[in-house]
């Protein structure tokens, strides 16, 4: 039997699915969006042609169609959830590029355009930490008064090095400035990072972990670097041949992360989840349940749990 405190199956990590339901007493789904957002690094502010991974959606390839309104994006998505979980409540998730990248009118608009729908206890905007002015984060306060308010902020990698490599182009010192601006404001905020960028080694990707464990963060997201066709990256790939992870090597990196981490972080995602007809490399990435399924039979193996190493 599982003795972890934060679950109710046979996961030994604190899952989003658990969180959700333990808050809110309901199945819960996030709707992914797209709402037309560009960043910062693509238009020449700090940068041009975005991240070296990032698609041509601006890694929201399972968001909404840009052709269509907010509203029958949402629609669609809430329709087909409903035949199966007619009582689910939503959460509307801007995953597209950076959703805080334009004017607080704007922000507004899209914001409130499916805050209105029956059943959405909350919104889910994921971004920049260079892209939250201060009229911004007012704004924010004031959404997170009304409800339930999640900040997304893409890091990735805490190694400046990389940072370059991939083209992020913001400081760490950025990055934990908006994370203290946000948790000032007591705004939930998740980090996203990369496991298996060029060059990392598995010390650097733990150092990530360590230096996160020790921020007032609310979830994690880890992602599995894939190669995804027409981007930067695949033209890296083809140059110069890195080493991208092995399943086996993934798993025991993620295990070792998940010890680390302070046991009441939501670890909101634990594996990539490309779109297999633009996956260039790792292939094992296609069969996300056999990824899920191998952490958690390494955690048992280890009779391991969220945390157990953590210094928090």
């Amino acid at each position: 039997m599982n003795k972890f405190k934060y679950s109710d199956s046979n996961k030994r990590y604190h899952t989003l699915d658990y969180f959700y339901k333990s808050k809110f007493r309901s199945k819960v789904f996030k709707v992914s969006l797209n709402a037309g957002f560009s960043c910062p690094n693509k238009d020449g502010t700090v940068g041009y042609g975005g991240c070296i991974y990032c698609s041509k959606l601006g890694s929201g390839d399972f968001g909404g169609d840009i052709e269509k309104s907010l509203e029958e994006q949402f629609v669609e998505v809430r329709n087909m959830m409903l035949k199966k979980w007619p009582d689910a409540k939503y959460i509307a998730y801007f995953q597209a590029n950076s959703n805080t990248y334009a004017p607080v009118k704007t922000l507004k608009e899209k914001y409130e355009s499916v805050l209105k729908f029956d059943n959405v206890i909350g919104l889910s905007i994921a971004t920049r930490p260079d892209c939250i002015s201060d009229e911004c984060l007012d704004y924010l306060e004031q959404l997170n008064q009304k409800t339930y308010l999640t900040v997304e902020l893409g890091l990735q990698t805490i190694h400046e090095k990389t940072s370059k490599l991939i083209n992020r182009c913001h400081t760490l010192e950025c990055f934990e400035k908006c994370v203290k601006k946000l948790r000032d404001k007591n705004i939930n905020v998740v980090v996203h990072i990369i496991n298996g960028l060029p060059y990392e080694t598995k010390e650097m990707m733990l150092e990530t972990v360590k230096y996160l464990n020790k921020l007032d963060i609310q979830g994690i997201k880890i992602h599995m670097l894939h190669i995804i066709k027409d981007t930067a990256l695949e033209q890296l790939y083809r140059k110069k041949q890195f080493h991208i992870l092995s399943r086996e090597e993934y798993v025991n990196i993620v295990c070792d992360q998940l010890e680390l981490l302070n046991e009441e972080i939501v670890i909101n995602r634990i594996t990539g989840d490309p779109n297999p007809k633009d996956l260039v490399e790792p292939t094992w990435l296609i069969k996300k349940f056999g990824v899920l399924n191998e952490i958690d039979k390494e955690m048992a193996r280890r009779d391991s749990y969220q945390g157990i190493k953590s210094d928090n």
